[in-house]
């Protein structure tokens, strides 16, 4: 069992461990009333203990949160092991949709007024496209963007009975779900993350239309040589999500040409979107989307937020805007993402509906970590035991 109080940090006072502030123990954390420790003191008795068993863990995302950032989570994490005992709260992007995936969800009190206001911000019906709509029609990018961002609001409101901010925990989202890690992070309101979405996925769209273009995954095969056969075929990596997975974006007939010549001991497997994203081929709607920036309100995110574009926590609500903004025609580093979580001290993820792709690349990609995808009202249990062992530093070792 572990420590029957909350886990709370042991950072270096002044000067000592690396020369940051320290962290003030707090009252009611057990062996943690006595003099504050170093890092390199609390690493000790983590290989004494062993993790969970009288040790406490730095907070260094809820106490000191956006001013260390994440380079000196890092530095400490490499520096001294992972002394903190973080958990990570990730939202999947398109070509995670499924059709009927709200169906279960609308059983709940109060998810369908929740959707209804969804939706009025959205322009779209969000309870037709997530209970009758096809495959076919919930891949049209402004249908998909939307109805995946109010999905995960509405897990994420299932889920949390807890302010965010209360907890050791970082947040990050896969393309357009870096828009609803927005909205649960404080960072958009909701109906400024829907206002966003709107636009985005209407002007994607647009772009798409303009030229047939689709995206693959390229699984497995030398990663310089995947590579190299991406640029071959006139495509460009568009998703850089593991060491193992790259995505691919293009026209259909680069895409094509891909599958016909994969690399050495790769699958390529085309994907359920209807455009190049995260490419050139999406310019127009970075244009429009700054057109619309000045209505919107953002803020300084209640707890880390990381951008997709190199995996670092963003500093402030303008930057995570414009982040957001930038990322529709570059790539989206979840390799970088998932590397900021390891160094930081994630030891559980919980991906929100429409889930199972995130929570896959970390059971491969970030050794050690309990993942749980909250695919549907049954998998909330599984997903607040994991949230009350991070909030309580309880584990059952049954």
């Amino acid at each position: 069992m572990g420590p029957a109080g909350p886990a709370r940090g042991i950072c270096p006072p002044n000067g000592a461990g690396g020369g940051e502030a320290g962290c003030t123990p707090q009252a009611g954390s057990g062996p943690s009333r006595g003099p504050r420790l170093t890092h390199r003191q609390a690493g000790r008795r983590a290989e004494r203990f062993g993790a969970g068993a009288g040790t406490r863990y730095c907070r260094l995302p809820t106490n000191h949160s956006h001013e260390l950032g994440a380079r000196k989570h890092r530095a400490n994490a490499l520096k001294f092991g992972k002394l903190v005992n973080v958990l990570a709260i990730v939202c999947p992007g398109q070509g995670s949709q499924t059709p009927g995936l709200l169906s279960p969800w609308l059983e709940r009190p109060g998810v369908e007024e929740k959707l209804a206001s969804l939706s009025e911000a959205a322009g779209i019906d969000l309870i037709a496209h997530g209970t009758t709509s096809d495959a076919e029609t919930i891949k049209d990018t402004a249908v998909a963007q939307p109805l995946i961002v109010a999905a995960g609001l509405v897990a994420a409101e299932a889920l949390l009975d807890v302010p965010l901010e209360s907890l050791s925990v970082v947040v990050a989202g896969h393309s357009v779900g870096e828009i609803t890690a927005a909205a649960l992070t404080g960072t958009l309101s909701n109906p400024d993350a829907m206002a966003f979405v709107r636009e985005r996925a209407n002007r994607m769209a647009d772009a798409a239309a303009a030229t047939p273009t689709g995206m693959a995954a390229v699984v497995g095969g030398d990663p310089e040589q995947v590579l190299a056969a991406i640029a071959a075929a006139g495509l460009a990596p568009a998703n850089m999500n593991s060491k193992g997975q790259t995505v691919a974006a293009g026209t259909m007939d680069q895409i094509a040409a891909l599958v016909a010549a994969p690399p050495a001991k790769a699958r390529v497997i085309p994907l359920q979107v209807a455009g190049a994203f995260h490419t050139h081929h999406m310019a127009p709607a970075v244009s429009a989307l700054q057109a619309l920036a000045p209505s919107l309100t953002p803020h300084t995110p209640k707890v880390p937020l990381l951008s997709n574009y190199d995996g670092a926590v963003v500093p402030s609500g303008e930057a995570a805007l414009a982040s957001l903004i930038a990322q529709v025609s570059r790539p989206v580093r979840w390799d970088l993402c998932m590397e900021t979580m390891t160094a930081m001290g994630v030891t559980g993820l919980i991906e929100l509906t429409p889930a199972g792709t995130l929570a896959g690349l970390a059971k491969r990609g970030m050794s050690g970590v309990a993942a749980v995808a909250v695919k549907t009202p049954a998998d909330l249990q599984a997903a607040t035991e994991l949230l009350a062992y991070h909030a309580h530093g309880k584990k059952d070792n049954k």
